[in-house]
């Protein structure tokens, strides 16, 4: 069933009912300041970051789903209800939410009063700005009034979850409201003492009246839905002191038929210098003139519209980037919109805020981060070098790394994670894209600290060094790389034998003495190890190039000796030097992730797709045969029915859920990058159709979660409910979905010199063309297709048939035309 459409000429998901089998969301913000919002207006906003900075409160895992958020109460002559469908509940006559680049608007009516909200944070602004415009759709003249709702938090959104003996005390608010440009609330706590910055919220009208109280606002014992002032139908001019600070406006409306108006509605975040904090020399009145500025921008309709448009040409330029032209509108609308949408809010947000992560317990991965520059970095490759730079800074000097880092701080976090040794490699991984995409080989030479010590500041190369460095130091008897706590899965804890209920994995102390070994990492190797060496050659480091190369292939020889089963890649050796991931086993016999990674880097592919005795062919072959689901490719089978001590965190989910098992949708393109790899495109677009989310938003009832966002997490076939999904938005699915259809599938990567074009699709895709720009030069790359198995493209440059898949960089400016024949 569907509970909506895509509107692609808007790019836009138009969601037609409130009843979601779960809260839609979208993320306004793609700079500083963000807000979370659902289909019913659900959500919270924060700057910078999710944990630190939280403007405004959200309870996650409450009864009903999608507590608290920015609500929009309606009394028509004693009728209340929201257009936004929660919290009151009240029928509507009619009911719209779209979803679109950075912007949400709902719209609901009730009894001839339609109620349309605009959201979006603007660019260059650390706000969050609301046009509501309501319409009078009867024949008869409508009075009503209108109250705004938000409810603070009190910035650090754990302890305010946690210590209200404090919290219950602190809460100040200022209202003005004869402010330069209508009516506004200002969110204080804590600004008296070691805080620099405020919230404002403001409407560019005189309100009838105000609410900060909360408790004075919904009324005791009352929820959300059954809030006392608006039943009231007037304000009761609260003001809070201590107990819990919340913003509203009344505003009384007078409509003649077929009569609309509109009011602008801002929650901003404003910081002052120490100086600057007061009006007063008493220190008692907020320096409000940024506020004051920042209401001034968005003061009347016309300035919000523009701002509207500013952002949606924005997104235009970005989107221009990379797009296809297919008979696919699934396939399109995925590559030209949704996924590229996707993978910009993923590298904001890293995994740190949706709606399955609070924002408290996460902040940017190392890992994580470095994955999601490589959907990321031809949109704004600009932002991806800053954040290259950021990343490397939290690296350890002997080239380890944290785990996680604080997005306010940019400092590693130690207390939630590290010692995963796939880590460090993954920054290659990062900078070599970045260099194929914008040729700036400069930045190997930037002075990046280690541990955010500048007095051990040394180049990015020479960080890339350590990296590559710490894997090839790090070998266990087998000559592969050591596992540490975990490699890419979090949840393979070989060195931990945990037996403490609520014990973190991810934390507890590694037991010494064990020869835990990753034949993910050394596949990992294998892959990025070369592209350090490529980097290593182009600064004329020759010497070090060549070794390099010899670690490679040192590293792809243990995982042909080592690492093989006989159909498929092992997974690992354990703490004991046992094998995990081995037809011996009756679970956990097969992992994805060795498969795909090993393929992908070229291990023992042969001589192409009909090789049956290449150990890459019968390793994939075993993919399909023991892994594929409709659903997608489960991680590992059979699941483990019982908790295995020396295999940590992943024996502990039920079969079929998460890393048990679970569909752990980041890996699927890896496997369905190793089937183009192989010649088998017919295979890999199978695969992608099976987990991208506009191909199953028929079957929203099993799936759940938005149908236009990737899913980290689909139950895998031992799962109870197979096919429904789990987290979605913030996901490295979404970078190496991307990666795999724009790269390999569509065929048209960067690389250090040149495109390479080299499609493999499969015959259900028989002609399209890809438009491609790549360093200010424009590529329009159109395939016909024959979908032959093992086929490779025949390419025309600009008239002229050229051999292999090569397209040299043109000057920027310039438009090439290749054409493609399979």
């Amino acid at each position: 069933m569907r509970y909506g459409h895509f509107d692609d000429a808007a790019r836009e998901y138009v969601i037609t009912t409130p009843h979601t089998p779960y809260p839609w969301i979208n993320y306004l913000g793609s700079e500083q300041f963000f807000s979370l919002v659902s289909h019913q207006a659900g959500g919270y906003s924060f700057y910078r970051d999710a944990k630190m900075r939280r403007l405004t409160r959200y309870r996650y895992n409450n009864i009903p789903a999608d507590a608290g958020g920015r609500y929009l109460y309606i009394n028509d002559g004693g009728d209340v209800w929201t257009p936004s469908w929660l919290p009151v509940k009240a029928d509507l006559d009619h009911f719209e939410t779209r979803h679109g680049m950075g912007y949400t608007s709902i719209t609901g009516e009730r009894n001839g009063l339609s109620v349309e909200t605009l959201l979006f944070v603007p660019l260059g602004e650390n706000a969050e700005v609301q046009r509501i415009t309501f319409t009078n759709t009867s024949d008869a003249p409508k009075s009503f009034s209108a109250f705004t709702f938000i409810e603070f938090c009190l910035w650090n959104a754990q302890d305010d979850q946690t210590n209200y003996q404090r919290n219950l005390n602190i809460g100040e608010v200022e209202v003005e409201q004869d402010a330069p440009n209508g009516s506004a609330i200002y969110h204080r706590t804590e600004y008296r003492e070691r805080r620099d910055h405020y919230a404002v919220f403001g409407v560019n009208a005189k309100a009838s009246g105000f609410d900060t109280d909360r408790d004075t606002f919904v009324g005791a014992y009352n929820g959300l839905g059954e809030a006392a002032v608006p039943r009231a139908g007037r304000s009761a001019g609260s003001v809070a002191s201590g107990w819990y600070p919340i913003g509203s406006h009344q505003l009384d409306v007078t409509l003649e038929p077929g009569e609309s108006k509109t009011y602008v509605v801002v929650l901003g975040y404003v910081e002052n210098p120490d100086e600057e904090k007061w009006a007063d020399d008493a220190h008692q009145i907020i320096n409000k003139e940024r506020a004051h500025a920042l209401l001034s921008r968005f003061a009347t309709t016309e300035q919000v519209d523009a701002a509207f448009a500013r952002l949606k040409a924005y997104w235009t330029n970005l989107l221009s980037t990379y797009s296809v032209t297919s008979d696919d509108e699934k396939l399109d609308r995925m590559v030209n919109i949704w996924n590229q949408y996707q993978c910009m809010v993923t590298f904001n947000m890293s995994r740190s805020a949706s709606f399955f992560e609070t924002g408290i317990g996460r902040g940017m991965g190392f890992r994580d981060s470095n994955q999601d520059l490589l959907g990321f970095v031809h949109l704004v490759p600009e932002r991806a070098r800053e954040r290259i730079l950021d990343i490397a800074a939290t690296q350890f000097p002997d080239g380890s790394a944290y785990h996680q880092y604080q997005p306010l701080t940019k400092r590693g976090n130690n207390d939630i994670g590290s010692g995963f040794n796939d880590d460090p490699m993954w920054l290659v991984a990062g900078v070599a894209a970045y260099i194929k995409e914008t040729g700036d080989f400069s930045i190997l030479d930037e002075q990046v600290p280690f541990d955010n010590d500048e007095s051990l500041a040394d180049s990015l190369f020479e960080h890339l060094t350590r990296s590559f460095n710490f894997t090839t130091s790090n070998l266990g008897p087998h000559g592969l790389p050591l596992i540490g706590r975990a490699d890419w899965n979090d949840c393979l804890n070989l060195n931990c034998f945990s037996t403490t209920p609520g014990e973190s994995f991810q934390t507890t102390e590694n037991q010494a003495g064990g020869v835990a070994e990753s034949v993910f990492i050394a596949a990992q190797f294998v892959l990025y190890g070369a592209e350090y060496a490529e980097l290593a050659e182009r600064r004329g480091l020759t010497d070090v190039a060549a070794k390099a190369r010899k670690a490679v292939e040192d590293m792809r020889e243990a995982v042909l000796t080592h690492g093989w089963d006989g159909e498929w890649f092992l997974r690992a050796y354990d703490y004991y030097g046992e094998k995990i991931g081995t037809d011996e086993h009756a679970e956990g016999k097969i992992w994805i992730e060795p498969q795909g990674f090993a393929v992908m880097a070229g291990i023992g592919i042969g001589s192409g797709p009909d090789d049956k005795d290449a150990p890459a062919v019968k390793a994939l072959d075993s993919v399909n045969d023991m892994l594929a689901t409709d659903h997608g490719m489960v991680l590992q089978y059979p699941a483990y029915t019982t908790y295995q001590v020396n295999m940590g965190e992943v024996s502990t989910y039920p079969p079929g859920y998460k890393e048990n098992g679970g569909i752990f949708c980041h890996n699927n393109p890896w496997v369905i990058i190793g089937e183009t790899v192989l010649g088998r495109g017919a295979q890999a677009f199978d695969y992608y159709k099976r987990i991208t989310p506009a191909y199953r938003e028929d079957i929203s009832d099993t799936h759940r979660l938005e149908p236009y966002v990737y899913a980290q997490m689909i139950a895998g076939k031992e799962a109870v409910r197979h096919g429904e999904a789990k987290n979605s938005w913030l996901t490295g699915t979404a970078a190496w979905n991307f990666v795999a259809v724009s790269q390999y599938l569509l065929g048209v990567r960067p690389d250090y010199d040149g495109l390479v074009v080299d499609p493999q699709i499969g015959p259900e895709v028989p002609s399209y063309t890809v438009t491609r720009v790549a360093r200010g030069a424009t590529y329009e790359i159109s395939v016909t297709n024959s979908g032959t198995p093992g086929a490779r493209g025949r390419l025309t440059v600009d008239g002229t048939e050229i051999e292999g898949n090569h397209v040299p960089y043109a000057p920027a400016g310039s438009t090439v035309k290749v054409d493609v024949v399979l």
